[in-house]
């Protein structure tokens, strides 16, 4: 009976008509928080796919930028040591505006009568000093004229051009006018009426280009503009070196 039984059941067991019953849990894992990722032959998984992409793309966007970010600083760094040399060069040849003097006048021919034509032959002792220690001083293309109540009375008279070294004066003697020039008829009873009273008061005027010499450095081209309030004892028909009431203020402009 036994071996019926072990018969019976090992019939049972190879019945080829016999199905398996499919497992509910085909993980083998017994852990279900971990998960098993298969990487199949020619595919890439879609995260590393997004990884790489993103590593070419910052090679691609900041590999270039490198040397262009080391040129920018190298250029201000030039830029910024440039300056610091400049400005201690000029606080070290810091030039000073050129100083005018008028030491004396004379009057060599005044004739006011014929309108509205007027006529003034006039001289000027002037001293030109330059108080630069390091710097000296060249004037080009210097000119002079006399106004009075601020309108020309004589016409422009060239200078020569001067060099004045480092901390030295010049002088200057120009003759200015000598030819009719038109004036209004206000600047002519003016001047009449000034002469009757003794006291005249002029202005003397020069204009030109200047430039700073440095040993063999020459700084560019700089316009000068000065006005020299002249004040004179002056009565009509004198003839000669005049008075001067006070002295002369000359205001520099570069």
């Amino acid at each position: 009976m036994a071996e019926m039984q072990i018969q019976h059941q090992e019939d049972h067991n190879h019945n080829p008509n016999h199905i398996p019953r499919p497992n509910p849990n085909p993980n083998p894992n017994p852990n279900p928080t971990q998960y098993t990722h298969y990487r199949f032959p020619g595919k890439v998984p879609h995260h590393q796919h997004q990884v790489h992409n993103m590593d070419k793309g910052a090679a691609s966007r900041f590999k270039p930028n490198a040397p262009k970010r080391e040129h920018c600083i190298c250029i201000t760094v030039f830029l910024l040591l440039l300056g610091i040399i400049l400005l201690v060069l000029w606080l070290a040849y810091h030039p000073t505006k050129p100083r005018f003097t008028v030491a004396s006048a004379a009057v060599y021919g005044l004739n006011a009568t014929s309108p509205p034509l007027m006529s003034i032959a006039m001289q000027f002792n002037m001293v030109i000093r330059n108080p630069n220690r390091r710097v000296s001083i060249s004037f080009d293309r210097l000119s002079a004229y006399v106004s009075y109540r601020n309108q020309p009375v004589t016409p422009h008279v060239m200078l020569p051009p001067l060099f004045i070294e480092k901390h030295s004066a010049v002088s200057l003697s120009p003759e200015i006018g000598g030819v009719p020039v038109p004036v209004s008829e206000d600047v002519s009873n003016g001047l009449a009426m000034d002469e009757n009273y003794g006291v005249v008061g002029v202005k003397l005027v020069l204009f030109g280009r200047l430039r700073w010499r440095a040993g063999d450095i020459n700084s560019a081209h700089y316009g000068l503009y000065v006005k020299c309030d002249v004040l004179m004892g002056l009565r009509k028909g004198f003839v000669g070196q005049v008075p001067l009431l006070g002295a002369p203020v000359c205001d520099v402009n570069t």
